[in-house]
């Protein structure tokens, strides 16, 4: 069984993610959505709160399943027996920075650990969860940008409504 690791914040999930998730599961009998809890950043929502807007998200996508991790990602690959990490690309700054990451995960895994760089795909590119975020904060309309069962989440948070 071919399996693989999505590894991220997902500080929401966005459509970029969305599409990630989709076109690597089709390559995969099984990937994982796994929402990183990192101590060090204060996100907008709990992982407890990301991982059931993702689960909902993916509801349609049968080898799909979403978990949380702490820690380096090699050592939730190597515990759920995981060879391949997929990371989705926007920029050439995404690319200096998850080609480091992927180099210091091969090290730490001794070479267990693949990564495997999906482009996003062009009407996706512009879109980080940090930028979702800030059109959300000033309650400009984020509908496009985050799967239709976040929008609301993401209204809540910030206690707004959008007109119809």
């Amino acid at each position: 069984m071919r399996k693989a690791v999505y590894p991220g914040s997902f500080d929401p999930l966005t459509m970029g993610h969305l599409d990630i998730i989709k076109r690597a599961a089709a390559n995969f009998d099984e990937l994982i959505v796994a929402v990183l809890h990192n101590p060090d950043k204060s996100p907008l929502f709990s992982v407890e709160e990301r991982v059931n807007m993702i689960t909902e998200a993916v509801k349609d996508i049968p080898n799909v399943r979403v978990d949380a991790f702490s820690g380096f990602l090699v050592d939730y690959a190597k515990a759920h027996d995981i060879q391949v990490s997929v990371r989705g690309l926007r920029t050439v700054s995404d690319f200096e920075y998850e080609l480091q990451t992927a180099q210091f995960n091969q090290i730490l895994s001794q070479g267990q650990v693949e990564t495997y760089f999906l482009a996003s795909s062009q009407e996706y590119g512009h879109l980080s969860s940090s930028a979702v975020r800030q059109v959300a904060k000033f309650h400009g309309d984020i509908r496009g940008m985050v799967p239709d069962c976040i929008v609301s989440k993401l209204f809540e948070k910030y206690q707004y409504k959008l007109e119809e």
